[in-house]
């Protein structure tokens, strides 16, 4: 094992404007890293926002969210590179004039539903970034980092899955993370190009704009709408809040052991989504719950473990749902106030 000093580190995010990217080079900034986004702020973000093409039910609401991220990165002076991954050669000037040690790799679609709506948009904006980025890194980046996806896994068939079970993933956007693990995995047989291989699941937590169930609880809670579950409620997800996953994935850019690994980054224990539920009530007293058909298309899954990360890199996760959810409902309430502020300010 080697301890790779972090302060100075060049670390070039693509895709670095989204939820997890930009959390991440906040807080790799502060522990002193060169950190540089790339983003063409199209996918679920600016661009599609403005237009409001995903239909989000509430667009306003979502554009100030990203506003936050990008007043964010400007205050801690995080340069934001507006370019899309797609364009190899632009990408490729880009990444020679930042020059970075270590590439996270984030572009891609979001959500398993928009993926399988529209596989072309799909493909185009996660496997084609993906192969740019990696043609540029081989034989010349000490480290590749790929955000893939519980996904990955399918139908759990135990209650608990570790990085060496069996992967049949279920639909496009399980199958494309999956698919990409495999060219990545590739790419180091080939040109000995390191990587590190991370599956998060159920995210959650500031600034997310990707309508994750964590998410879709609040906005309808603050909307006075009815919270909508399946089957009661009985699925249990592995929730994981972003600031573990960004702790994780800090720990593999300083952790020679996270060379050529596989690491499930979760909280590491899977609550219901009914448990969800009875915190959103807590902050939302009377807050209506309706049953709805479950998409055949989402697997059923559970816990993941993280002992390997544990033993490997020293991750230890430490919010439980009961402890970032209701962080999480704190700063989306504080973010609605705002908005309902500026709003009203503007009419008076």
């Amino acid at each position: 094992m080697s301890i790779i000093p972090l302060k100075g580190r060049r670390v070039a995010i693509i895709g670095g404007g989204g939820f997890i990217g930009h959390n991440l080079a906040l807080h790799l900034k502060s522990e002193g890293a060169d950190v540089h986004v790339i983003d063409g702020l199209e996918v679920n973000n600016f661009l599609s926002l403005m237009g409001n093409k995903d239909s989000v039910p509430f667009p306003q609401m979502m554009l100030q969210v990203v506003q936050e991220r990008i007043d964010l990165l400007r205050a801690a002076e995080i340069p934001l590179h507006i370019q899309d991954a797609r364009d190899y050669h632009a990408l490729s000037q880009l990444l020679t004039h930042v020059n970075p040690q270590v590439i996270v790799h984030l572009a891609a679609v979001s959500h398993a539903n928009r993926s399988n709506k529209n596989p072309y948009f799909t493909f185009d904006h996660s496997l084609r970034t993906l192969e740019n980025a990696l043609d540029w890194s081989r034989g010349r980046l000490e480290h590749f980092i790929f955000l893939s996806s519980s996904m990955v896994y399918g139908n759990f068939k135990t209650p608990v899955v570790n990085e060496e079970t069996v992967c049949e993933p279920l639909g496009i956007y399980g199958a494309l993370k999956y698919g990409a693990e495999k060219i990545i995995i590739a790419y180091n047989q080939v040109f000995k190009l390191p990587y590190t291989i991370i599956r998060p699941s159920a995210l959650y937590g500031e600034r997310c704009v990707s309508r994750r169930v964590g998410q879709i609880f609040i906005e309808n809670a603050l909307m006075g709408q009815p919270i909508k579950m399946s089957n009661g409620g009985a699925e249990a997800l592995d929730f994981t809040y972003i600031g573990d996953l960004v702790d994780g994935i800090t720990k593999c850019i300083k952790n020679t052991n996270s060379h050529n690994e596989v690491f499930n980054l979760t909280y590491g224990s899977a609550r219901s989504v009914f448990d969800m539920s009875e915190i959103i009530k807590e902050h939302f007293p009377g807050i209506p719950v309706q049953n709805e058909e479950r998409d055949n298309l989402m697997p059923e899954r559970g816990t993941l473990d993280v002992d390997k990360a544990r033993r490997l890199i020293g991750y230890e996760p430490s919010w439980s749902l009961d402890r970032g959810y209701p962080k999480y409902i704190a700063w989306y309430k504080d973010m609605f106030a705002r908005l309902n502020a500026g709003k009203n300010k503007a009419s008076a």
